[in-house]
């Protein structure tokens, strides 16, 4: 099984999001080869599951306006390079028949905090994904984080949901 993470980050959140799932699906498959990789260094999405995550920006996907406002607030902002994920997710080719796939997105914990996992998985569903589970929010403690304490422990949980597990060969 091949398994390929994709985030977008800019304060590194998300990305320590990423990495713990990735985490979790390799605890629960060690027997994938699990790729997680910043958006700028995906170039294509061939895998059985693909997981996208990102920030969520003003109610919703990163945008070059929201990344420009994050760069000047936090100097040790991280630029996307390539046009971040939703430029991304809109040159990803027409998934085949089969291919699964997962959202995520990091967030504060406001009232009306919306969610760049549910546009995310809008995306993939309408590329042909099945999505596998329903889009995930993970709650960072500032807009710079850290992830909120348990976080981590939580997207490793979620991890390990989204593939089923290896069944031990037979003698």
């Amino acid at each position: 099984m091949r398994v390929v993470v994709v985030f977008e980050s800019m304060f590194g959140n998300t990305e320590e999001i990423a990495r713990a799932v990735a985490e979790g699906i390799r605890e629960v498959r060690p027997d994938a080869v699990v790729d997680c990789l910043p958006v700028r260094q995906a170039r294509s999405a061939e895998a059985d599951l693909l997981v996208v995550g990102g920030p969520t920006h003003f109610l919703g996907l990163a945008s070059p306006r929201t990344r420009h406002m994050a760069e000047k607030f936090d100097e040790a902002a991280q630029p996307a390079e390539n046009g971040g994920l939703r430029a991304w997710l809109e040159q990803l080719p027409q998934a085949p028949v089969g291919r699964r796939a997962a959202a995520f997105d990091t967030r504060l914990d406001k009232l009306l905090h919306g969610s760049a996992a549910a546009r995310i998985a809008h995306r993939l569903a309408h590329k042909g994904y099945d999505m596998v589970a329903e889009p995930e929010g993970f709650v960072v403690v500032d807009m710079t984080g850290p992830p909120r304490p348990g976080e981590l422990q939580r997207a490793k949980a979620w991890g390990t949901c989204l593939v089923p597990a290896s069944t031990p060969a037979r003698g």
